[in-house]
């Protein structure tokens, strides 16, 4: 499961979340982190297995693109939309650990 955590944007980048009492904002298995790279939603760069930090240009770029594809009722955007939308109401950073 890929775990996601709001951090404030000056925050460094922790090794756990648990170190730095991160809170947990939603998860994606990987049957759906993958459907979304297929739709092209998230970018190949991010690997589901490894840790990544999305900030706002990031995920301004994710909602572009679902917007552009007219994806905003499939299920697999509405699990990635609740995660983001918390972000942007905090204008905090995205940070997933990969477990």
């Amino acid at each position: 499961m890929l775990d996601f955590y709001t951090i404030k944007k000056d925050q460094p980048t922790p090794s756990y979340p648990e170190k730095a009492e991160l809170i947990l904002i939603g998860q994606l298995d990987g049957k759906t982190f993958s459907n979304l790279q297929k739709k092209g939603i998230i970018d190949t760069r991010f690997d589901y297995y490894s840790d990544f930090r999305w900030n706002k240009e990031i995920a301004d770029q994710i909602k572009k693109n679902i917007s552009n594809q007219n994806l905003q009722f499939d299920d697999d955007v509405k699990k990635l939309l609740q995660i983001i939308s918390i972000v942007e109401k905090n204008q905090q950073d995205i940070i997933a650990y990969g477990d």
